[in-house]
């Protein structure tokens, strides 16, 4: 088994490192550095961190006032409304004046905050800085987490990535202290774990450009995933708008008990609900066992409601918030929200009202849950570990597997690392070794640190784990995996993430990964075996006894507070300083700055022609891979050169294998920019969900920079299919399903009431006619395009329009001050 030892390879690196010039993060790795202080926390501004209780408060009156007194809102409407901009204008419109909002009203609301990762940091800021403002209208920060690579470990690891990416970490550093934006350096942590540590709060409204942003749900706030265009609206105080979310009411009775976990909560969920199945939909958690789960146990819960497509998902005020937000420096956010939390529930912004109705309730006993494992290829597979083993024997999948991976976004918790390192002492005490690879990614730098302190990476290295750098690595194919299995051959993997799609992990679409909760993944690298179920089955140890795994145990929270860490990994306060000059290299291969998308013709889009005919599914990894492409995510020219390389050809079988017209077989890419050239604009037909899976809005920017003009799928996911419309490009879904069978590569089509729909703010149908030699087929379909949207695909982009926008009021503002001299 290839197994790193946690400590080694410090002083050889530290002589290249990029960032020698100032005070350096890969300190931070030393691990004697790590301090208990709080060096630099009497410098945040916890005014800025703090959700702006009486504004929302005074909101939610407002929005009483609108729909009635009587009406009974649950906690994420209350949440959601007191974030609006103008509540009568967004719950009035088109909603039988107020009584059909869920599914139908078009929401304009204002968040707090916005939080981005590297990899999606890039493209929000190179929009961002298109439209000409000087600072940021909200609270904002940038979280390099995406490209730090996992191998070696990460006294290894961190300082290769970073010497690796030193341009795009160097743009977004400089672009961060321009436009007053925190920035967190390489190895601080994972965006939504270092979010749930230090911005998340009860009642608060954030975006955040990665889809689990949710996670931040798990302390009671409405935290939505989205594109960066969409970051942007918030960021220029544009308000940002969102069809109204129905309410999907999750009741939670019992408690956990044993081998269970939070992690199988959601995971059961998935499960009923399929990854189409929250599509539309808040879920929002209630009921008495609520107040049995830790915060970190409903952040994990909220941050995979983003597989089952859900737009956010929240849990109520609860008593566990209160210890989390103070034992993460913010006693006095947790008082505050405690004030509001026990107003009277007219006033309460924190509780659903008690007769709120859902649109949907499921039920969920946690004292009889048992726990689950998702997968292979998609997370909602779902199977109790009881019944694993049959299903490993009746699929013929493969009875063991390479490597168990804990940790992540999802699960790097001090509760879920104390409870897998109780498992790991366990083991150790009776002489067994993991027989899988073992690997840990602590989600933040205060994990990291508290589990130093407090010898669990010591545990975890002693039994031959690798500590990979607190970033996403493995989790989104950011892994150099070296346990054998060859290119296309079937294996297995295990890990604590999210998401399980064919290639995500390690480039190997073969490879089978199935997701649980960590300690589940923990008991079962120590059998390496795929049918071992440490609930009921035995290991031989060393002396040839038989060793059964006894019900893990941990703790919420560190009894003697979190450690920080190196204060190096701490970002500088977000003050903007329009001196600063924002590094980028004009020769660069990895960051280029945007050129306006054309508008809209004045005219039906004709003769389009059918790029590729998708068959399955097509994840946003499928359209735009991450892993090795994460370094071009600031070039849109070069990152298009992936676009759709993982889709499978509904006519052919073949995968990013297309065909012209005069029959030349090329790429995917390969074809379309061919076509670009040719001044030929083209479509996508496709299936259910397209888009399905992250928040990636280079999924959208690719088919439009090449040429791209619609997608026609049975069904879209939300975020996709917002980025879509944000960039410019049509969105539209069979009327009739089976008219999708109509379609074959390089068909000429044309489009019927598009323009007029557009012009009359989405309001109109839309055809489509294909032509087939002296004949017309004409196909039906249906779309959501909303006034705004409209607005957005005529005027070529979002960010054309907010580009005008800013212009206009930049205008003003000068005009206003010559007249005041």
């Amino acid at each position: 088994m290839r197994a790193q030892a946690l400590r080694g390879g410090r002083n050889a690196i530290c002589g290249s490192c990029p960032y020698r010039s100032r005070r350096c993060p890969q300190s931070a790795l030393r691990r004697g550095l790590a301090t208990h202080t709080k060096p630099q926390y009497h410098h945040v501004d916890i005014a800025s961190r703090t959700p702006p209780y009486h504004k929302l408060t005074n909101k939610l009156k407002e929005v009483r006032r609108v729909l009635g007194s009587s009406r009974q809102l649950t906690l994420a409407e209350k949440i959601l409304y007191s974030h609006l901009d103008h509540p009568e204008d967004s719950l009035l419109s088109g909603t039988n004046n107020g009584k059909e909002i869920r599914g139908n009203a078009n929401l304009k609301l204002k968040p707090d905050r916005v939080a981005m990762q590297d990899a999606s940091a890039q493209m929000a800021l190179l929009q961002f800085m298109s439209c000409g403002l000087p600072s940021t209208a909200v609270p904002a920060s940038i979280h390099c987490d995406h490209m730090i690579v996992g191998e070696k470990g990460a006294d290894t690891d961190l300082p290769n990535s970073i010497a690796g990416n030193k341009e795009v970490f160097d743009f977004l550093g400089s672009a961060a202290k321009k436009y007053g934006i925190e920035f967190w350096p390489p190895g601080a942590g994972i965006i939504h774990q270092s979010v749930l540590e230090n911005y998340s709060a009860p009642g608060l409204m954030m975006l955040g450009t990665d889809s689990h942003t949710p996670n931040a749900g798990g302390l009671g706030a409405i935290a939505i995933g989205v594109g960066g265009a969409d970051a942007v609206d918030a960021l220029v105080d544009a308000p940002w708008e969102l069809k109204a979310p129905r309410i999907l009411g999750v009741k939670l009775v019992g408690e956990l008990n044993g081998w269970t976990s939070p992690k199988d909560v959601i995971l059961n969920l998935a499960g009923q609900l399929t990854v189409r199945g929250g599509t539309g939909f808040i879920i929002e958690y209630f009921g008495p066992g609520v107040q049995s789960l830790s915060c970190t146990g409903m952040a994990t819960i909220c941050n995979m409601g983003a597989e089952v497509g859900a737009t956010t998902s929240l849990f109520p005020f609860s008593p566990a918030h209160i210890p989390y937000l103070r034992a993460t420096h913010r006693g006095l956010i947790a008082q505050a929200a405690q004030d509001v939390a026990s107003e009277p529930i007219e006033r309460n912004l924190l509780r659903a009202d008690p007769e709120a109705v859902y649109d949907k309730v499921i039920a969920i006993d946690l004292s009889t849950l048992e726990p689950h494992i998702n997968g292979p290829f998609t997370p909602d597979l779902s199977t109790p570990l009881s019944r694993f083993k049959s299903l490993v024997e009746e699929k013929d999948w493969p009875r063991t597997f390479g490597a168990g991976l804990i940790g992540s976004c999802t699960n790097s918790s001090y509760q879920d690392m104390t409870r897998s390192e109780e498992l790991v002492k366990q083991a150790t005490a009776a002489g067994l070794k993991p027989k899988a690879d073992f690997l840990i990614t602590p989600g933040s730098e205060q994990i990291r640190a508290t589990l130093e302190r407090d010898q669990t990476l010591d545990t975890f290295a002693s039994a031959g784990g690798t500590v990979l750098a607190n970033a996403c690595g493995p989790c989104i194919g950011q892994w150099k995996r070296t346990d054998g299995p060859k290119k296309g051959e079937p294996n297995a993997i295990f890990t604590s993430f999210n998401r399980n799609f064919p290639g995500r992990n390690d480039g190997n679409r073969a490879t089978m990964n199935f997701l649980a909760s960590p300690e589940l993944i923990t008991a079962m690298s120590y059998a390496g075996s795929t049918t071992f179920n440490p609930i009921t089955d035995s290991i031989t140890t060393p002396s040839g006894e038989q060793f059964t795994f006894s019900p893990p145990k941990g703790s919420d929270l560190p009894s003697t507070g979190f450690a920080e860490g190196n204060p190096d990994f701490l970002p500088a306060p977000g003050i903007p300083d329009p001196s600063v000059e924002v590094i980028i290299d004009p020769n660069s291969t990895r960051l280029a700055k945007l050129d306006p998308f054309a508008v809209f013709p004045n005219s039906e889009l004709a003769s389009l022609r059918v790029l590729y005919k998708v068959k399955g599914q097509c994840t946003t990894d499928t359209i735009s891979a991450a892993g090795p492409w994460l370094k071009y995510k600031g070039h849109l020219p070069n990152i298009s050169e992936n676009t759709l390389i993982g889709a499978v050809n509904a006519e052919t079988n073949e995968v990013n294998v297309a065909y012209d017209v005069d029959g030349t077989k090329s790429g995917i890419p390969e074809l379309a920019k061919r076509w670009k050239e040719m001044g030929q604009e083209w479509l996508i037909v496709a299936e259910h969900n397209y888009g399905e899976g992250s928040a990636r809005e280079h999924a959208a920017l690719q088919p439009r920079y090449l040429g791209g003009r619609i997608i026609l799928a049975k069904s879209f996911a939300r975020i996709h299919e917002t980025n879509l419309k944000k960039q410019g490009i049509v969105p539209l879904v069979f009327a009739n399903e089976s008219d999708y069978d109509l379609f074959h590569s390089c068909d000429e089509v044309s489009t019927r009431g598009l323009l007029d729909t557009l012009r009359n703010g989405g309001k109109g149908e839309v055809e489509l006619v294909i032509k087939k030699g002296d004949k017309e087929v004409v196909v039906k379909t249906k779309h959501t395009l909303s006034e705004d949207q409209s607005a957005f695909i005529l005027a070529g982009s979002a960010l054309n329009v907010l580009a005008i926008r800013a212009r206009e009021e930049l205008e003003e503002i000068t005009r206003s001050a010559e007249l005041t001299d």
